[in-house]
């Protein structure tokens, strides 16, 4: 097998196309033929090693991926040798295989292709969680989706929508706000040149949003909860601005508000079971055609490189997929 191999998580340039013996799975584990691997944010944060998630050198990264099954080891019932998964484990997925723990495999729909499947787990079960879970979100509801255009934040549009909820879209660009639109989007805004309070004060006739969906974090952190309805939450994904806000602790007292954090990786841990459900329930919106992930291309495996500097320069539209050809 061959995977990018990562052995001083200094940055991007020091990952290395490396040949390695192909594993065999232990106890609880499988061997997945890797055929589509995704890029998420966590993934460039790993190898600068500034996630919270420190593994131990040398490690292949990619969290998020998908394939065929092509061993079992001891004890799996569950799946079997040439079966179709995906599956999010932290790392291992830019390569050609990687040993997974059964457990985390989702087994795959006939109509789910590779390609989509690694680009659906974290994001969808992130916006889910999110908004359907920790922030109860209601058909009659109003989302403010920040930084919409990412990989998370299409997710939620499509989520809010198939809820029956409105929705404003905020992101960077014209170009990212038109995207927003297209996948269902009722509004948006070019927080770039509007100003964030006031564009969210005319388009909520001066209610706000009941939800605010913020992976975003930064600068835009307190205007948005500063805009928020009453008995609002304010959903925490997560900080991809980079640095962490700090919210006055008054403005939830005033506004009745909600600060909701949102850590999906832990509920998948704590509980599995309703963990598993969603994860049913969002392969059925799948394959009823109610949420699709929103492709900024694919790239070949070896290609590294150039999709994590697009990542970096902040150019990616929804999400970035890997291949082995």
């Amino acid at each position: 097998m061959h995977a990018w191999l990562c052995t001083d998580p200094t940055g991007v340039d020091n990952l290395r196309w490396t040949e390695l013996p192909t594993p065999t799975p232990g106890k609880g584990e499988v061997l997945v033929r890797i055929h589509a691997a995704s890029l998420n944010f966590p993934d460039l944060l790993i190898v600068q090693n500034k996630y919270q998630m420190k593994p131990e050198l040398p490690f292949v990264p990619g969290s998020e991926y998908a394939g065929v099954i092509e061993a079992v080891g001891e004890g799996v019932q569950h799946l079997q040798i040439g079966q179709r998964v995906a599956a999010l484990s932290g790392t291992g997925g830019f390569g050609t295989h990687t040993l997974v723990p059964a457990k985390l495999c989702m087994p795959l729909p006939d109509a789910f292709s590779f390609e989509d499947a690694a680009a659906f787990i974290m994001t969808y079960a992130t916006s889910y969680h999110a908004l359907i879970d920790r922030g109860a979100l209601r058909a009659d509801e109003t989302v403010l989706v920040l930084g919409a255009a990412g990989g998370v934040g299409t997710a939620a549009i499509q989520i809010a929508k198939a809820q029956g909820a409105r929705v404003i879209a905020a992101a960077s660009t014209d170009d990212k706000c038109a995207l927003c639109r297209e996948i269902g989007a009722d509004a948006t805004i070019n927080y770039q040149r509007e100003d964030l309070r006031e564009t969210i004060k005319t388009l909520t006739d001066g209610r706000g949003p009941d939800v605010v969906y913020d992976p975003v974090g930064g600068d835009f952190a307190e205007p948005a909860f500063r805009s928020i309805a009453w008995r609002g939450r304010y959903l925490v994904i997560g900080f991809a601005a980079g640095p962490i806000p700090a919210l006055p602790l008054n403005l939830p007292l005033l506004k009745g508000a909600s600060i909701v954090g949102v850590f999906w990786g832990a509920f998948s841990q704590k509980e599995p079971a309703a963990n598993a459900a969603m994860l049913q329930e969002l392969a059925h919106w799948y394959v009823q055609g109610r949420i699709k992930p929103v492709m900024d291309g694919t790239l070949p495996m070896r290609a590294l490189h150039k999709a994590y500097e697009r990542m970096g320069q902040r150019a990616v539209r929804g999400k970035l997929v890997l291949v082995n050809e």
